[in-house]
């Protein structure tokens, strides 16, 4: 039997954790001469939040003093020491701008002890991580209160504390995981996890559908989640929207559990109660079927003969460990982390890679504000080296590490994303910008970074842009991909300063996906082709980097999962691996697909139970309930390049299109008019600042051509839905066409819907 650990992330942060006073006195130390404690298991975070995205990187969870540039709320705990006496002490951390010669330090803090702040300032020395010595403390009683007293509010960070009647630096090489379980006494064996029939790693999108798709489907689930919220990129840490079109293509019944969950945001990055992290959670509780583990870090896999045999992963907070079998694994990582520690297949593109993201949010009050001056450690930014924030929030735009290394280094990744924003906002707050935002306050930074590309797990099938674009069939095509190939790259126009590591994106599209109807992704994509027992689901899944582009936003990541979790109850059903699915139960799958998603079967070979509420099929073009003649966009004819999208409310139908200013976007709604009669013609679109003010609508009736300029910046003008164009008298048997057209535009060009209004007695 293979047991796999990758070099670092065995230096897990094991904590020193106690719920209480009367539990810390019955945890000792192994070793009678010192006192290891662990941030993470400090009773009261306070301001302070616990990052858990390095682990794989630096070896622990730790606090993150992450306050925006106002100092937060102390971090506090009660430890027992093992005797009285005068203590050596350290404190694992890092100066986290230092690795770019900038000074400052922004991540200063203090460790208090019984409310006495210790001489050293802590966050200063190292630009990696190391224990900084605090020099000693004398203890005149064994329990004692410490806290971690934030200086700034620029984003401290604190691993460990170790107190030590000797004079020995701890170990800060390879030998520090086991010295940390030595130091903390931790059983050495974690605790058996038995009585699964599928066991996912990685709560998000993908995760969430895998799960919830599985026990509908009568398996027994643990779904393992780093993190206290779930979502992934779609949580309230995070915030970007969800994005991908769902119930649609071959199986309209696929999307309707992500439909469950999905956020409302109207924007990216939205707000925090619209990502719905309480209800993502509930939907998730409520199924018997289901045993959810947030905060548990899976860093250990085990793997015989080409198969995952178990999973280890531990509390973030207090180091439990845990170890999960079962006959079948999911991969919704993300990074294909799962996949990486069992040695499945994988590729990861070496350029023109994606990078990670960190929106970021401000208001106005209405008063004068002011924000620490961030010229001596963040980027040196004017107004001129970065897109205006608009709508007050910095959007998926704000990205970097590109071609950077997404698993070794992806706290510098984050880290140079927040010195970006920071410099911007130091630019807006005290620099050339300052006139102008004098009532400006930071409200919300991602401090949990929105990955977009790192490992791809290779399948029986790796999806390629050719067979997207070419809409190459297969017969295991099942989840409907509808956004475009999206990839992003560093925009020039903001990357001259900062060449080695730009912070601004640009997406370039290939808009030629299937909108509306959706390219089936083949079910072949989303198991690993060498280790047999291993499903992957989300953005790591089997396809090139240019097909990436379209199936990694969220709602699509979430119907693979839907159907991982589908074909893992007919393995167990027929005792048999991923591939079998395909290779010899795919009619019985074709059934399954078909389901609504409230559909449920106590076992996975028992009798389906259809819900007592069955959603109607989506499918074809909408057709209005408007009186007189109407049409939605998803009825008109289009040319060129345009995109779908939802974001917007107060549509008509599925949604609206939009096609950029300049390109060569037309769009036609044709009516037939059979009634000789006047005609109110109106125009719906959904407005925005980003819209052309001077788009251009053909009228072509009778005959004859009449454009029209219209705002598109503004709300329409008839309760917000329509406007209306002209009144035309129209021939009976004769043709009226509205026809959009976006190549003289100077923004984007949207349409929602045409309504054709007869008037009644207008002379």
């Amino acid at each position: 039997m293979k047991q796999t650990f990758p070099f670092i992330v065995f230096l897990i942060g094991v904590a020193f954790y106690v719920a209480d006073a009367s539990a810390l006195q019955e945890i000792q130390p192994t070793q009678q001469r010192d006192l290891l404690v662990e941030a993470e298991s400090f009773s009261n975070h306070g301001g302070w939040k616990l990052d858990t995205q390095f682990i794989d990187e630096m070896g622990s969870p730790y606090l993150l003093a992450h306050g925006l540039g106002r100092p937060i709320d102390d971090a506090t705990t009660k430890v027992t020491f093992p005797s009285k006496g005068t203590y050596n002490v350290w404190v694992r951390t890092k100066d986290w701008v230092a690795r770019w010669g900038a000074t400052g330090a922004p991540g200063k803090f203090q460790l208090k002890i019984d409310g006495q702040p210790l001489k050293p300032t802590f966050g200063t020395e190292s630009a990696n991580w190391q224990w900084q010595s605090g020099g000693t403390v004398t203890v005149n009683r064994n329990e004692v209160e410490l806290a971690l007293k934030d200086l700034t509010g620029f984003d401290g960070r604190c691993d460990a504390i170790y107190f030590s009647l000797d004079e020995d630096r701890p170990p800060n090489d390879e030998t520090l995981s086991s010295w940390r379980f030595k130091k903390l006494g931790l059983d050495s064996q974690p605790t058996p996890m038995n009585g699964y029939d599928l066991v996912v790693v990685g709560g998000g999108y993908s995760g969430m559908g895998t799960a919830i798709s599985a026990a509908r489907m009568g398996c027994k689930v643990a779904l393992i989640q780093n993190r206290g919220v779930l979502g992934g990129n779609g949580s309230s840490e995070v915030r970007v929207w969800a994005m991908g079109n769902i119930r649609r293509g071959k199986y309209p019944r696929i999307g309707e559990i992500i439909n469950e969950f999905a956020d409302n945001a109207t924007k990216s990055p939205g707000r925090f109660e619209e990502f719905g992290d309480a209800t993502k959670e509930a939907i998730v509780r409520a199924e018997k079927n289901i045993d959810l583990f947030l905060h548990h870090h899976a860093y250990a896999s085990k793997t015989k003969s080409s198969r995952v045999v178990s999973v280890t992963a531990f509390d973030t907070r207090t180091s439990e460990r845990k170890e999960f079998f079962a006959p079948l694994f999911a991969d919704c990582t993300g990074h294909g982390t799962l996949a990486f520690l069992a040695e499945a297949e994988w590729e990861m593109t070496p350029k023109g890679r994606m990078g990670m993201s960190n929106m970021w949010a401000w208001d106005e009050l209405d008063q004068p504000t002011s924000f620490p001056k961030t010229d001596d450690w963040a980027l040196d930014l004017d107004m001129k080296d970065f897109p205006y924030p608009r709508d007050h929030h910095g959007q998926w735009f704000w990205e970097s590490g590109f071609d950077k290394d997404p698993l070794k280094d992806a706290e510098g990744i984050r880290d140079w994303n927040l010195r970006a924003v920071y410099g911007a906002f130091n630019a807006m707050k005290n620099r050339d910008g300052s006139a102008k935002h004098q009532t400006a306050v930071l409200t919300w930074i991602a401090y949990v970074g929105g990955p977009r590309e790192s490992r791809r797990v290779m399948g029986d099938v790796v999806l390629t842009k050719d067979d997207i674009v070419e809409k190459r069939e297969f017969k295991d095509g099942c989840v409907p991909t509808t956004w475009s190939i999206d990839l992003h790259y560093p925009k020039k126009q903001f990357a001259a300063k900062f060449p080695d590591n730009p912070f601004i994106s640009i997406a370039e599209h290939d808009r030629r996906v299937d909108r509306n109807y959706g390219y089936p992704v083949p079910y072949r994509c989303f198991y690993s082709k060498n280790i047999e027992n291993l499903f992957v689901a989300g953005r790591c899944v089997s396809v090139t980097h240019e097909a990436l582009g379209t199936v990694r936003v969220m709602k699509t990541c979430g119907m693979m999962g839907e159907v991982v979790g589908k074909a893992a109850s007919i393995c167990r059903k027929h005792d048999c691996l991923p591939r079998a699915v395909y290779q010899q139960y795919w009619d019985e799958m074709d059934q399954l697909l078909q389901l609504p998603g409230g559909a449920r079967r106590q076992h996975f070979d028992g009798n389906v139970q259809m819900p007592k509420v069955i959603l109607p099929i989506p499918g074809g073009p909408v057709k209005l309930k408007l009186a007189g003649l109407a049409m939605d966009n998803s009825q008109a004819k289009s040319t060129g390049s345009w995109s779908s999208g939802t974001g917007l409310k107060g549509y008509f139908g599925d949604g609206y299109q939009y096609a950029a200013g300049g390109s060569n976007g037309t769009m036609a709604f044709r009516f037939k008019i059979k009634k000789a009669q006047r005609y109110d013609i109106r125009i719906s679109w959904r407005h925005h600042e980003n819209r052309a003010s001077n788009a251009k609508v053909k009228v072509i009736a009778n005959g004859q051509a009449k454009t029209y300029e219209v705002d598109m910046q503004k709300e329409p003008e008839l309760d917000g839905k329509f406007e209306s164009l002209a009144t035309l008298k129209l021939d009976a048997d004769s043709f009226c066409i509205v026809l959009f057209d976006a190549s003289d535009a100077n923004g984007f060009v949207c349409t929602d819907a045409v309504q054709l209004l007869p008037v009644e007695n207008d002379e």
